[in-house]
């Protein structure tokens, strides 16, 4: 049989029709074949596909994504400023674990920062004209309004965390609560009686839900619970500096602090070794994620580690499904999906 090249009968472009001639099947079972579906034989498959080799036939991506009203774009949307995000191990390894699960895909993944109010008024603006299929939305304050604006235009969503315990949107967490309460039942096991504690952002839902399990275990353990142990900060070393020199001051008899994350630690460490104490002789110290600045902190840091590249991934393998259905679960009328997985404490020399 002569082959026809790479020209159709019209003289342009190969067609649908034409593969599905040429292969002596049906233009959807073409379609099935080019897309993957599993519902079609092996010599169906191999016979279309010869034709297309034959022809010469490209699919048509853009006019596929068109048809299905589809952009083939996902955006990774970050609320914070680019510092942040380039500063802190757990953006870096949640862009991982959402670029792994996406890799099988032919999506392409857009990296938007909305640290700002203009940032936020452009992606608004971005998010309206519907130029992505989906939206995964990291490090989410109480008060944005993204979410709700992302419900508005029913594009689907999924979120790190939800921004409280009435959660509309489907989200992907640890265990916050857990994770907090095992590092002050390891600290308490370890004969510390009076624990300090380091909040996070306290407009995050998950640095509250830490509070709680810090508060509920040293409670439950009969220990020292004097609201002047807890300072506020702010995820970030500076913060983490600032609160310890605070902590200090009030208490200066602690014997353990609780940071909420490792950055946060680090920054603790700075300022208990300015203040001549040892770690973990005179305070011990416990972080927050498990990322390689516990690891490589003098004394490794003892961590509550949170499995990020795999909220990474479960985020990622959500959004894709609420694509696949096409409208977002809440308008779906469906119970919202909201994921929580385990934390682990990693004890290191700082305890």
């Amino acid at each position: 049989m002569a082959g026809h090249g790479t020209r159709g009968r019209s003289g342009g472009r190969p067609t649908l029709e034409e593969v599905a001639a040429r292969a002596g099947v049906g233009r959807g079972t073409v379609s099935r074949v080019i897309n993957g579906s599993p519902r079609v034989s092996d010599a169906t498959r191999a016979a279309v596909e010869v034709a297309v080799a034959e022809l010469g036939y490209v699919p048509n991506t853009a006019a596929r994504a068109l048809a299905a009203n589809r952009t083939d774009a996902i955006a990774l949307v970050v609320p914070e400023p680019e510092t942040r995000f380039f500063a802190e191990p757990y953006f870096s390894d949640m862009l991982r674990g959402v670029g792994a699960e996406l890799s099988d895909t032919e999506m392409q993944l857009l990296l938007i920062f909305a640290g700002s109010d203009r940032e936020r008024q452009r992606l608004a603006q971005y998010l309206a004209a519907h130029r992505v299929d989906g939206v995964l939305l990291v490090s989410v304050h109480a008060d944005d309004p993204l979410p709700d604006l992302l419900a508005q235009l029913e594009i689907p969503a999924v979120i790190s965390g939800p921004r409280s315990a009435a959660e509309r949107l489907a989200s992907v967490d640890s265990d916050n609560y857990g994770g907090a309460r095992s590092a002050v039942e390891h600290l308490a096991s370890r004969g510390r009686g009076r624990i300090a504690h380091i909040t996070g952002r306290m407009d995050v839902y998950g640095a509250q839900r830490r509070v709680d399990g810090y508060r509920d275990a040293l409670r439950d353990a009969g220990l020292d619970t004097d609201e002047r142990l807890i300072e506020r900060g702010d995820f970030s070393e500076e913060g983490g500096r600032l609160a310890m020199a605070e902590l200090l001051r009030r208490r200066p008899d602690l014997d353990a602090v609780f940071a909420a994350s490792d950055v946060t630690a680090a920054g603790a460490r700075h300022a208990l070794r300015a203040a001549g104490r040892r770690i973990p002789d005179d305070v011990a110290l416990v972080g927050y994620d498990d990322s390689a600045i516990a690891r490589h902190m003098d004394p490794p840091l003892t961590s509550v580690r949170q499995p990020i590249q795999e909220m990474g991934r479960a985020m990622m393998n959500l959004l894709l499904t609420e694509i696949a259905d096409r409208r977002p679960a809440a308008s779906r009328g469906l119970d919202r999906h909201q994921a929580v997985l385990a934390t682990e404490l990693v004890a290191r020399a700082s305890s």
